[in-house]
């Protein structure tokens, strides 16, 4: 016996990708119902070899669905996420609106799944920032064996993660560089992405830090341990799709980068290539589509007593997003609905 579902966004980049991952790792589904606003009311969305089309969100009655994943921003989550969860529908979402919130599970499976059992109080489950979810899965078994003390990260963030506004304005400013009447002045962006980086994602807050370098450690803290201190430099690069990090580690005890390699290797999610050679090493293009967290560069932190370095890449539209609400509807109905 199978579930229920609903994909609440289901025309988006996030939306159809969880429609590819429910379909590619053969989530036992009996019946799915794809939902989108009015202006997308209709809409065809590939779901395996069925074509669906999307129904208006505003009028849909989440009474007897089983799990509803949601893939909408904040504003129409706190709309439309209460309503689904009131009527029976456990919510997973992937906006920022439950993520701190204390009585709602912030989960990645591999790193904090005894989390699941909290969903009840709200009947909301959150998924975390794209940049935080590829980055606690490695974080986690290292702690587990050396407990961490600090990290430092720098993220290299794809445009995908701002949508697909921000995929076509990299595409049109990359064409418009080699037609000089063809000016694409920056739209999604504060500044061209195009052949630029821009170290800045998300709103400026009141401390200098911007949101985006704010939830990962506010994240890492809620999923890892809340006395693991975090600071991070969030950066837009011109890259489709995609996020790298360097991320520097200090722990309490010693760890060799050998042992940290062989910890990493039997990792849930994770997949070592660490290669001291040329190309020996994963980058954001080679990454795309695929399931996995790849971890390289792993090298000893000389400047301190106890630290690492270790490079982070992962497709931010799967991991990031999709894949980790599909892992949480797996684990959900694993060890909570237990109907399939």
């Amino acid at each position: 016996m199978g579930y229920r579902i609903v994909v609440v966004g289901a025309t988006g980049n996030v939306g159809r990708e969880m429609l590819n991952i429910l379909e590619e790792r053969a989530f036992p589904v009996d019946e799915i119902a794809v939902l989108a606003s009015r202006k997308s009311l209709g809409t065809e969305v590939s779901f395996g070899e069925k074509t669906l089309k999307t129904q208006d969100l505003d009028a849909f009655d989440f009474t007897g669905w089983d799990m509803a994943l949601f893939a909408v921003g904040s504003d129409a989550t706190k709309i439309y996420a209460p309503k689904a969860a009131k009527a029976g529908c456990v919510v997973i979402d992937n906006s920022s609106l439950y993520r701190y919130d204390v009585d709602v599970p912030l989960i990645v499976p591999e790193v904090n799944a005894d989390a699941i059992h909290g969903y009840a109080k709200k009947n909301i489950i959150a998924n975390p920032n794209c940049s935080t979810a590829q980055m606690v899965v490695a974080l986690k078994p290292l702690h587990d064996r050396a407990t961490i003390k600090r990290v430092v990260v720098s993220t290299y963030q794809s445009v995908s993660g701002a949508g697909k506004g921000g995929i076509d304005e990299l595409w049109d400013q990359t064409k418009s560089m080699y037609n000089p009447t063809d000016d694409k002045p920056p739209k999604q962006f504060t500044k061209q992405i195009a052949f630029n980086v821009i170290p800045h994602i998300d709103k400026f807050l009141d401390s200098g830090e911007t949101k985006e370098e704010w939830k990962m450690v506010a994240e890492t803290k809620k999923i890892v341990d809340p006395k693991i201190k975090v600071t991070a430099t969030c950066v837009r690069v011109p890259v489709f799709v995609g996020h790298s990090e360097a991320v520097n580690i200090e722990f309490e005890d010693f760890l060799d980068e050998d042992e940290a390699r062989d910890i990493l290797r039997e990792a849930p999610g994770v997949m070592v290539i660490d290669k001291r050679e040329d190309g020996g090493y994963v980058t954001p293009v080679e990454c795309v589509g695929d399931f996995a967290t790849f971890i390289s560069r792993i090298r000893q932190d000389s400047t301190i007593d106890n630290g690492l370095n270790l490079w982070c890449v992962s497709d931010n539209l799967r991991k990031g997003a999709a894949l980790n609400a599909v892992q949480i509807a797996e684990l959900l109905g694993r060890e909570c609905l237990k109907k399939g």
